[in-house]
């Protein structure tokens, strides 16, 4: 069997992307001295923490626009950044704070030059096909996704910011944090020989509910509880453990799992109120060279807790968390003194790229590795084995025919044995 990489994947002409390539671009804002307008799309607390972390990147840049389905979401977000200690960089009056499902088009038919899309993972290709259609540089947070039919209109978007020359940074923050990233680079190296496994886990305890009110329609009800529903954050291994899934995929160095199987289910998440989602996933990723990925999560209060990344070689082993590795040479640790805040770093990079008049683009890779995780979760909840091509063209697709207040029925929670692969 051939090995499948992301040349292979390329080659098939499902996407022709950069992933995270520099390119050359007109350096239009390379001056230093050009104001940067940024839009932020989704204020909830990752949208806030991103606005933060994009205006002290550059010293010339302002928050002119913000926009969320809610506009109460709006009213509070603005009300916190002006709290902050860039409050001297932020002007947003009211004519350019838009609500509602179309306001992120509002936002961004601005004159913004960078958008931020930080909202509920379900929107994400929409918005990231108009950001693009619109000449935007963007950052855009994990996952990318929530089913195959929104990867490949994701691909599709990627290719297209590609040839427009459109800087696209994705929130997978763990390849911008410098021990990490020279953890990894010493394993491709060959600090620990060929990989053979790894085991990754993110377990962790509940996360929030944001109640229930009698005059909210379900459509309301679950975009202000967006979490619990597959179509809006793709379970919580889409959502949270997407990240180990990532720092795997980039371990593998591109090479995409052959078939993955899993389990899991809903031991604790019982209630009505916690939607569609899961508690808890195993998965096992599968490898042509051989290797395997074993995956696991859990979200469940008063359990043992662990994020961690065990890498298994033929000549050693790493700890990508720990940043250690134990080898032939002994054992070597990155100097935390050399380490940077992740979060910041990826915007540094992204506007410091706008100002070289360079390209990054993230999309491709960041695309892939929400696509090996949606993998694993049909895996899981189908109780079958899925193939990287069963996945792939897939004719799954979560999302409403209609964004609109009122009813929106909760499909049935998965359940293995009787849910069928789409």
């Amino acid at each position: 069997m051939p090995r499948p990489s992301r040349r292979t994947f390329l080659q098939t002409g499902a996407a022709a992307t950069a992933g995270g390539v520099l390119l050359n671009t007109p350096a239009v804002h390379a001056a230093g001295n050009n104001l940067l307008k940024v839009g932020l799309v989704g204020c909830g607390g990752r949208g806030g923490a991103a606005a933060i972390n994009a205006l002290a990147a550059d010293k010339n840049t302002k928050l002119v626009a913000l926009c969320d389905v809610f506009p109460d979401r709006i009213t509070k977000k603005l009300a916190e950044l002006k709290e902050s200690e860039y409050a001297a960089k932020i002007d947003v009056p009211a004519e350019r704070q838009f609500s509602g499902f179309d306001g992120y088009k509002q936002l961004i038919d601005t004159d913004v030059d960078v958008v931020l899309l930080v909202s509920t993972p379900g929107f994400r290709p929409l918005h990231l096909a108009y950001a693009v259609e619109k000449g935007k540089h963007i950052f855009m947070e994990k996952p990318h996704a929530t089913d195959p039919t929104g990867i490949r209109s994701v691909l599709e978007s990627v290719k297209k910011a590609k040839e427009k020359k459109l800087n696209l940074v994705s929130g997978f923050c763990y390849r911008y944090e410098p021990s990490k990233r020279e953890t990894v680079k010493r394993i491709h190296g060959g600090a620990i020989g060929a990989v053979q496994a790894i085991h990754t886990t993110y377990l962790t305890g509940d996360l929030w509910f944001r109640g229930d009110e009698p005059k909210w329609s379900e459509m309301e009800y679950q975009l202000r509880n967006w979490y619990y529903f597959t179509w809006l954050s793709g379970d919580f291994m889409i959502e949270q453990h997407i990240h180990s899934i990532d720092k795997a995929a980039w371990v593998m160095n591109g090479e995409l799992p052959v078939s993955a199987q899993g389990m899991g289910g809903r031991q604790t998440r019982t209630e009505k109120k916690y939607g569609n989602i899961w508690d808890h996933f195993t998965v096992v990723y599968e490898y042509a060279s051989g290797a395997k990925v074993f995956s696991q999560c859990r979200q469940v209060s008063g359990c043992h807790s662990e994020v961690a990344d065990h890498v298994i070689g033929t000549k050693g082993s790493a700890q990508i968390m720990a940043h250690t590795i134990n080898g032939e040479g002994g054992l070597w640790k990155a100097d935390p003194k050399k380490n940077k805040d992740m979060y910041q770093t990826e915007h540094d990079e992204l506007f410091a790229a706008i100002r070289a008049g360079e390209v990054i683009n993230d999309g491709e890779v960041s695309a892939l590795s929400t696509l090996m995780g949606i993998m694993g979760r049909e895996a899981a909840y189908t109780g079958k084995k899925v193939t990287w091509k069963d996945i792939l063209n897939s004719k799954q697709d979560l999302q409403p025919k209609e964004f609109a207040w009122g009813a929106n029925p909760v499909p049935a929670t998965p359940q293995p044995g009787r849910t069928k692969f789409v």
